[in-house]
């Protein structure tokens, strides 16, 4: 009766499992696990001192490199951030050329001035449309409800009506958003 439920539980673990019978009751695989020569520890090195200057050598070799690296990462992080706005400036010298003729026009023109108006109108328009290039994008304020995350509250008014409460009456300074962050809030006159 006990040999019966032993050889059934051994075909059950065999069903189950075969991969662990075979590897519990194979000989060779556990005679192989095992070392087959004991390592003597002098053996082992045959020179310590030659070992010990090949690891101080690798260990210099790779301080070196690691200081070396450092170093050039610093030093272009450094000019990464002196020349950053390199681009933004040279797109922004046509605008000031322009500038700089609309300032000689002033002294050389004698009307009254619309010309200028209309050059000065130009430019700034040119000097956004370039701003804008860059991800620069003015905010709409007025009639807007009220928003703190935007907006800077410099006075409450009473509201001529009661459709403007919390809404934005007037425009004081105007905000930008860069890249949709704000980078200016604007400020604002509230109808209360």
């Amino acid at each position: 009766m006990i040999k019966k439920k032993n050889k059934e539980e051994k075909e059950l673990k065999k069903e189950t499992d075969p991969m662990q019978d075979e590897i519990r009751e194979d000989p060779e695989t556990d005679r192989k696990n095992e070392p087959s020569e004991k390592i003597d520890p002098e053996t082992m090195v045959e020179n310590p001192e030659e070992k010990i200057a090949e690891l101080n050598d690798k260990y210099l070799r790779l301080y070196s490199e690691f200081d070396n690296y450092r170093k050039r990462t610093l030093k272009e992080k450094a000019e990464l951030s002196k020349f950053a706005s390199a681009d933004v400036i040279t797109c922004l010298l046509p605008i000031l050329d322009d500038f700089e003729r609309a300032i000689k026009a002033f002294t050389a023109t004698s009307d009254n001035g619309t010309a200028l108006k209309e050059g000065v109108v130009l430019i700034y328009n040119k000097f956004l449309s370039v701003l804008n290039q860059q991800g620069l994008e003015q905010m709409k304020t007025l009639g807007e409800s009220f928003d703190t995350d935007f907006h800077e509250a410099v006075t409450n008014i009473p509201a001529a009506n009661p459709d403007q409460k919390g809404k934005i009456v007037d425009e004081i300074l105007k905000g930008y958003l860069l890249n949709g962050r704000v980078i200016r809030f604007a400020k604002v006159v509230v109808g209360s």
